[in-house]
């Protein structure tokens, strides 16, 4: 089975979308978190290639060889970019997971385009209300010019269970201008328009030690978008890193929830 890597760019609009890709099969497409880019899933994005699936990765605007405008958007415009590759693939419609922000681009892409969208998989999505001091964490782990020890104490608070050492790929990938333009267009899309992923299938796969999703409100999602549409899976000694500290795991349950769909 072909896992070879590529990359290739695809025009969407006066928009650039860089693709990585690799693997054949079933289409899965992975969106990376909040200011970091699709090179995060290198390790599993060739751990689910080899278990039989075409994995797209395309890079935010902003990040690696992306372009396009960064004011104004909302999360309907960063949709669209995704769209646009999921078309270029003429192989749809594919399972969507995103990482904590790429599962609101996920859901909103369903939202949008339930013609391209197989299920959605939301990997670390955050609650409804989220602890301020959570923002404030995230904002130390994007700031570059801040100290390596306060940025490793941000990293810990925010997105890594007890015990769980941040790696030293994750002081770097951090997209401050990419950043600013999501923040942005999420505040710009009201929440009705994205939060119930269309009528898509949807795992919501939650790390047990999550701080993002405290254990309260493990159904809400279930209670929110229908319990007939919506599987939970938690995973134990994860927070809302998730891929470096429970790869294995993650790839075992989302291949297990793409075979029962």
């Amino acid at each position: 089975m072909a896992t070879e890597r590529t990359r290739e760019l695809i025009q969407a609009g006066t928009t650039q979308i860089e693709l990585i890709a690799e693997g054949s099969g079933t289409l899965l497409v992975m969106l990376p978190s909040s200011s970091r880019d699709s090179e995060d899933f290198d390790d599993v994005a060739a751990m689910f290639a080899a278990a039989g699936l075409r994995v797209l990765r395309p890079q935010p605007r902003g990040m690696g060889r992306s372009t396009g405008p960064l004011d104004g958007l909302t999360l309907h415009d960063y949709a669209r970019d995704v769209a646009a590759v999921v078309e270029a693939q003429h192989a749809g419609p594919a399972v969507v997971l995103g990482h904590a922000f790429g599962q609101w681009v996920a859901r909103t892409l369903a939202a949008d385009r339930p013609d391209l969208v197989r299920g959605v998989v939301l990997a670390a999505a955050a609650a409804r209300a989220i602890r301020p001091d959570l923002r404030a964490e995230l904002a130390v782990c994007v700031d570059t010019s801040r100290p390596e020890a306060e940025r490793r104490a941000a990293l810990r608070t925010a997105f890594f269970a007890p015990g769980h050492e941040p790696p030293a790929n994750w002081l770097s990938g951090w997209h401050s201008a990419a950043s600013k333009s999501q923040h942005a267009a999420t505040a710009a899309t009201p929440q009705e328009e994205w939060w119930t992923a269309g009528t898509a299938p949807v795992l919501d796969l939650q790390g047990a030690q999550d701080p993002w999703r405290p254990r309260e409100t493990v159904g809400d999602f279930q209670r929110d978008l229908g319990a007939h549409r919506v599987t939970v899976q938690v995973i134990d000694q994860c927070s809302h890193a998730m891929f470096p500290e429970q790869a294995g795991a993650v790839v075992h349950a989302v291949l297990a929830w793409i075979r029962g769909l």
